[in-house]
């Protein structure tokens, strides 16, 4: 639900902003400082990476068989890779 409710903000959030004719500077001026905005796009790569990796987990377990402790923290660590890539984007908006 957090994901699904966090690309909707999303999407909404990028048409009005190309509707309303907004450059890559404005927006980055809106999102620079906004501590709510950067905990928002925060848990939305967090959820996201994690969405990611537990799909990719369950297609590696049904196509070449790869199940296990192991192989869920692997999937695990690759979910968290992800969101820490996300995460780090969100803070190139917000510093």
């Amino acid at each position: 639900m957090i994901l699904a409710v966090a690309v909707l903000v999303h999407l909404v959030t990028i048409i009005g902003a190309v509707r309303g004719g907004l450059s890559a500077a404005e927006i980055l001026g809106r999102t620079r400082g906004n501590g709510a905005w950067f905990a928002f796009y925060a848990v939305f790569a967090l959820s996201a990476g994690l969405h990611g990796a537990i799909g990719l987990r369950n297609m590696a377990a049904e196509t070449i068989g790869l199940r296990g402790r192991g192989a869920d923290i692997a999937w695990l660590a690759i979910g968290l890779v992800t969101a820490g890539f996300g995460i780090r984007a969100a803070y190139g908006l917000f510093a």
